[in-house]
């Protein structure tokens, strides 16, 4: 596995700083030449992972969120999302679709919808000590034929 590229951002788990995690993957994303499709697949799958922290992770504060992002053997798109809230009991049963601890406003479909835009989903927690969704994204470079 070689890393091709990289980068990291840290940001306050304020609403308003989950379209800028959107918008920075996109541009991330960017230098691969995916297409439209690919990358409203990709900000959806970063939207849901951001949001997921917002709400779940820091329900009455705010917190710290981490995006690192990189790019692995030329075409691989690779994004985590981490935070140092209060981390996940069960995991499994948090990836069940429709299982939610938002309350009736939430979905409980944030994990369902990051494993059907991504290729590879990844997800490690600590309760007490925060979670890591982890996401992997194969993209075809339109431009260098790979």
């Amino acid at each position: 596995m070689k890393v091709q590229n990289y980068i990291k951002l840290e940001f306050p788990s304020l609403s308003a700083n989950e379209a800028f995690a959107r918008t920075a993957a996109a541009a991330f994303a960017a230098q691969l030449d995916p297409t439209l499709d690919e990358l409203g697949d990709i900000k959806t799958a970063v939207s849901e992972a951001v949001t997921n922290s917002i709400v779940h992770a820091y329900p009455d504060c705010i917190g710290r969120i981490s995006m690192k992002m990189r790019i692995i053997d030329e075409n691989i798109l690779e994004i985590s999302v981490k935070d140092w809230g209060k981390g996940i009991e069960n995991i499994e049963q948090a990836m069940t679709p429709l299982f939610t601890t938002g309350g009736e406003e939430r979905s409980g479909m944030g994990f369902s919808i990051m494993g059907s835009f991504t290729d590879k989903l990844r997800v490690r927690s600590n309760p007490g000590k925060g979670t890591t969704v982890t996401m992997q994204r194969g993209l075809r470079s339109r431009r260098r034929g790979i």
